[in-house]
C-alpha cells in the first residue's frame, strides 16, 4: 500500500514540477497559442516514462531467469544449496520481509536481487561466488541482496526512472516544438526540425537523466552495505566479501540487471554512469561505521 501511495504521489509531483516550469517561462501561452495542449503532453509523457519502468519492474524476475539462466533452488538439491536458503530464509525473518526465491546462475563471482514486490523477490548468486567465497563472506553478501529487498529498492529505483523518462519525454518534444517553430519558420502542425531536435535532445537529456540514476544507485548500495552489517551485526564479513571482490574478476551481468548486481571500481568520468560506487569507497563507509 506504501509504494502505490509513492507512486501516486511521485506521479503527482512529477506533473506538478513540470506544470510550475511552464508556467515560470511563460510556456504554457506560448504552447496554447500554438495549439498545443501540454496538460495532455504531460499526461502522454509520465505514462509513457513510468510505463516502460513499470512494465519492466514487473517482469524483472521472469527476465532474469531467462538471461542469466538461474535456476530457483529449495535447499533439497544438496547440503550447499540446503545452506544457501536456510541463511536467506534467516535473513529475511531479520529483516521482516517475505521469504525471497533463491537461485543459482552459472558464471563468474556476482550475485543479485530484483522483484516487484518485497515479499516476492529473487536472490541469486553466482556459482563463481560459491566457489571463491567463504561461507561468511557468501553470508555478507547474501546479506547485502535481502537488504536490497527490504528497502523496496527496486521498486524505489523504478519511479525514479520513470520520472526522468517523464522530464525526457516532455522536455525532449517541447524543445523539438522550439526549434522546429523558431528555426524551421514551420507554420502548421510539425515539420521535420521537430524530429530531429526532438531525437537530439532526447539523447542529451537520457545521458544527464543517466548520471542522475546512477547517482541513485549507488547510495543504495551504501545503504544495502549497511543493512548487511546490520542483519548480520558486524560490517567485518561485507568488508571481506568486498575485499575479495576488489582482487576478482565480477561476472558481466545483463544491461538490465547491471544496477542489481556486484560492480567494480571504475575511472572518475565513468563512475559519473556507475551503478555502483568503487569497491574501496564501500570498504571505507563500512569502516568508518565501525
Amino acid at each position: 500500500m506504501k509504494r502505490m501511495v509513492l507512486f501516486l504521489a511521485t506521479n503527482i509531483a512529477v506533473l506538478v514540477v513540470l506544470s510550475v516550469i511552464i508556467n515560470i517561462f511563460g510556456l504554457d501561452q506560448w504552447l496554447t497559442a500554438e495549439g498545443i495542449n501540454y496538460t495532455s503532453l504531460l499526461v502522454f509523457s509520465a505514462v509513457i516514462g513510468f510505463g516502460g519502468a513499470i512494465i519492466s519492474l514487473l517482469i524483472s524476475k521472469w527476465m532474469a531467469k531467462r538471461s542469466t539462466g538461474a535456476r530457483v533452488i529449495d535447499g533439497s538439491e544438496g547440503t550447499t544449496q540446503y545452506w544457501l536458503v536456510e541463511t536467506v530464509r534467516k535473513l529475511a525473518g531479520k529483516a521482516g520481509i517475505g521469504m525471497p526465491e533463491v537461485a543459482i546462475f552459472e558464471g563468474a563471482p556476482n550475485a543479485f536481487a530484483t522483484g516487484a514486490f518485497k515479499n516476492s523477490a529473487l536472490v541469486a548468486v553466482s556459482t563463481g561466488l560459491l566457489e571463491t567465497m567463504s561461507k561468511e563472506e557468501v553470508e555478507a553478501v547474501l546479506g547485502h541482496e535481502v537488504a536490497h529487498v527490504a528497502n523496496g529498492d527496486m521498486v524505489t529505483l523504478t519511479l525514479i526512472q520513470g520520472v526522468v523518462n517523464t522530464f525526457v519525454i516532455f522536455l525532449s518534444r517541447i524543445i523539438g516544438m522550439i526549434v522546429d517553430k523558431a528555426i524551421f519558420r514551420t507554420d502548421r502542425g510539425v515539420g521535420p526540425g521537430f524530429f530531429i531536435a526532438s531525437l537530439v535532445a532526447q539523447i542529451v537529456l537520457g545521458i544527464l537523466a543517466s548520471m542522475i540514476v546512477a547517482w541513485f544507485s549507488r547510495q543504495r548500495e551504501f545503504r544495502a552495505d549497511r543493512g548487511s552489517a546490520e542483519l548480520l551485526g558486524t560490517p567485518q564479513p561485507m568488508v571481506a566479501a568486498l575485499a575479495r571482490l576488489g582482487g576478482l574478476q565480477t561476472a558481466e551481468l545483463p544491461q538490465s540487471f547491471k544496477a542489481s548486481g556486484i560492480a567494480p571500481g571504475v575511472s572518475k568520468l565513468a563512475g559519473l554512469f556507475s551503478s555502483h560506487p568503487p569497491i574501496e569507497a564501500r570498504i571505507a563507509a563500512l569502516q568508518a561505521r565501525g
